[in-house]
């Protein structure tokens, strides 16, 4: 398992994202002269990549100051550069968006059903199907009670069993991480199976497992090895030496959807995503352009499962480890819920109105914990210009979103835990443009609304029934992150003892 520690005390690390180009040689290059001018950065920079990717990976601490804000890299035969700031960022992202909403191709994903007209949405290419899936996936989480009181029903009724499990644990020290993941893969079951599993359930223990082992493949050195040269995953039963995990989690996928099939009544009103899908399946029959075929389903389903769940839990993870950590905001929080929601009713949306700081500490939970550092890659589909440096067409593009969430010029204490960067000087919540965890632009996590919906209506139901702290007799945990596909928490314990 390749991992490194992410120290929020330091400048902005881009290790994890380099190891997940892979481990070969990359040799750095910087962008900065006129249009198609490049030269070699100073020695020591290109010596530490060169170092890095002939050793086990460590942190590689960029200096956004010193690396400049648009740099290259060259892995293998494919050139990528890294964009650095707010400003390159969104001029890219945003500015640029049509010419850099491209994904690379990734011909290692083959071996899952990935193909021409079944890529899921979240690393489709840029596209028709693309354009197809997202728009289906958007309208169906609407139509299934995304800013309604049908979806947030399911989520608050979800967070009182998680409260409930917490309370089973009668006060003892525990580790939430499992607890936090079997709540939120429920409510991405709801939407795409309409059932939730209980906490003891196989089939969710399973889930979450492969889910799991199958990101650590995503760091397997072989894995990197066929991602440079996909022509090996031609070699017979390879694929299923590499990714066991992820094979086998597309495996129970399937199990869950054929289980969803043969329940189906087609002249019924579809009961979640995977029957609108379904039935957009049937209206497609005969066209082999439509993206709506049975393995793509399966992508999609997938994607919601492994995106949807990973990304909320650890966020939520995080958001419990700084409340121990910073038991004075533990306690504003618990007085403004007390003050707006009460001991008795459930948490609702609209209460976001009236709680500022709760709102502030869930978004500095998000930019602090930047779970995401370089979030996921994207590739011009046409030569553009960033900063004024010329990046040619078919360049892959790692935006440092670490580096937005971090900056120095912007947050007033960019490596500390401080609610008040959300917040004026008569406590209302302000909004800032450099919080982009879900990245920006048309490759925005389309799942933002829903994570919205989750990460609030869970942390105050928490907070609500819940005080937190460190188990007596154990050490201050670590607020330093552990990079394994994303940014988590080192392993903490903590005690919930009921208000």
């Amino acid at each position: 398992m390749v991992s490194s520690n992410w120290r929020a005390s330091k400048p902005v690390d881009v290790t994890p994202g380099l190891t997940r180009l892979d481990k070969v040689l990359a040799v750095a290059r910087c962008w900065r002269g006129p249009r198609g001018a490049q030269r070699l950065m100073p020695g020591g920079w290109a010596h530490s990549l060169r170092a890095w990717a002939c050793q086990t990976p460590r942190p590689l601490a960029c200096s956004c100051g010193a690396a400049g804000n648009v740099f290259s890299l060259q892995q293998v035969w494919t050139p990528v550069v890294v964009l650095n700031g707010l400003a390159a960022v969104r001029e890219a992202l945003v500015y640029r968006s049509q010419d850099t909403a491209d994904r690379p191709p990734l011909a290692v994903y083959e071996h899952l059903g990935y193909g021409p007209r079944a890529e899921g949405v979240i690393l489709a290419r840029y596209g028709d199907a693309w354009r197809e899936q997202r728009r289906f996936s958007l309208t169906t989480l609407r139509n299934f009670g995304l800013g309604k009181k049908s979806l947030e029903q399911w989520v608050t009724e979800e967070a009182s069993c998680l409260c409930a499990a917490f309370a089973d644990q009668a006060g003892r020290p525990f580790s939430p991480m499992d607890l936090l993941n079997k709540a939120v893969s429920n409510v991405i079951a709801s939407l795409t199976f309409g059932c939730r599993f209980e906490y003891n359930d196989p089939r969710i223990i399973k889930l979450l497992d492969l889910t799991e082992d199958g990101l650590k493949e995503e760091f397997n050195l072989v894995r990197k090895v066929v991602e440079a040269v996909p022509v090996l995953l031609r070699i017979p039963g390879l694929a299923a030496r590499v990714f066991p995990a992820q094979k086998a989690f597309m495996a129970l996928i399937d199990e869950l959807i054929a289980e969803q099939k043969m329940t189906r009544d087609p002249t019924q009103p579809p009961r979640h995503l995977t029957d609108a899908f379904l039935d957009e399946v049937k209206e497609a029959k005969g066209n082999p352009e439509s993206s709506f075929n049975d393995e793509n389903l399966r992508l999609v389903v997938a994607d919601l499962f492994s995106a949807g769940m990973v990304t909320t839990s650890t966020t939520l993870a995080w958001a419990l480890l700084l409340m121990i950590l910073h038991p004075d905001v533990q306690r504003r929080v618990q007085q403004e819920i007390d003050e707006v929601i009460g001991q008795v009713r459930r948490p609702e949306m609209g209460d976001q109105a009236l709680m500022p700081f709760t709102v502030a500490v869930v978004h500095e939970v998000q930019r602090f914990a930047d779970i995401v550092p370089l979030g996921l890659l994207h590739m011009t589909s046409r030569d553009i210009e960033v900063q004024g440096f010329h990046v040619p067409k078919g360049t892959t593009l790692i935006t440092n979103l670490s580096s937005v969430l971090k900056d120095e010029t912007v947050w007033e204490k960019p490596f500390r835990f401080h609610p008040e960067h959300f917040l004026d000087a008569q406590g209302r919540f302000v909004k800032q443009e450099a919080f982009i965890p879900f990245s920006a632009g048309r490759r925005a996590c389309l799942g933002e609304p829903l994570a919205r919906m989750e990460l609030f209506l869970f942390f105050t139901s928490l907070l609500q029934h819940f005080s937190f702290s460190v188990p007596a007799g154990q050490p201050r945990p670590s607020d330093h992150g552990v990079f394994v596909a994303l940014v988590t928490p080192a392993p903490y314990q903590l005690c919930a003892v009921p208000r």
